[in-house]
């Protein structure tokens, strides 16, 4: 959705939960992404989280959503590559991860423009991520994937599996400082 996330992510997590038939107390760990992506949209789903959890009693771990992405890759298409995930950031640069061919980070998260991704990241690639077709010319060795988006059960597939150890913390991974800030004179 490009915009109303607020209203309908409650309810759906209702339906979803009701389709399972489950409840939170059958939970033992509540996942979220916690980013890079649109501050509004990240923060809707982290405050979202952190209630539920907070509500259930539960902990919450986060994902980044380079890591979840990756994850997605199909085997096939990462054999004999990394994948590279690109995350448009709607702005000047892109967020980029690299990863290994099982989807371990080889890098930290870089914001970085189109021509700094090609002349930084060489080799056989798998390209993963929305921002994948912005570099895809850039990079005539790279694969595009059609993995785009996160998918909240790998999401939570990744927590599980790396509880408690190697999960974030479920706050904002920001890559750069929010265009509206409090005014210095308050």
């Amino acid at each position: 959705m490009a915009r109303g996330q607020s209203e309908v992510l409650v309810p759906m997590v209702g339906e979803v939960m009701a389709a399972a038939g489950t409840d939170f107390a059958a939970l033992d760990l509540l996942a979220v992404s916690v980013g890079p992506g649109a501050f509004t949209g990240i923060r809707i789903g982290l405050a979202t989280a952190r209630a539920l959890a907070l509500a259930a009693g539960k902990p919450v771990a986060g994902i980044a959503t380079t890591h979840a992405v990756a994850a997605a890759v199909p085997v096939d298409q990462r054999q004999g590559r990394d994948i590279l995930v690109v995350v448009d950031s709607r702005r000047a640069e892109l967020w980029v991860q690299r990863f290994d061919a099982q989807a371990r980070p080889l890098g930290p998260i870089l914001a970085l423009a189109p021509e700094q991704v090609a002349a930084q990241m060489a080799g056989p690639l798998a390209l993963a991520g929305d921002g994948a077709a912005l570099v895809a010319a850039l990079l005539p060795q790279a694969q595009v994937t059609e993995t785009t988006h996160v998918d909240a059960a790998l999401v939570a597939e990744l927590a599980a599996r790396n509880w408690p150890d190697r999960v974030l913390p479920a706050e904002p991974l920001y890559l750069r400082d929010a265009d509206v800030t409090m005014s210095a004179a308050k």
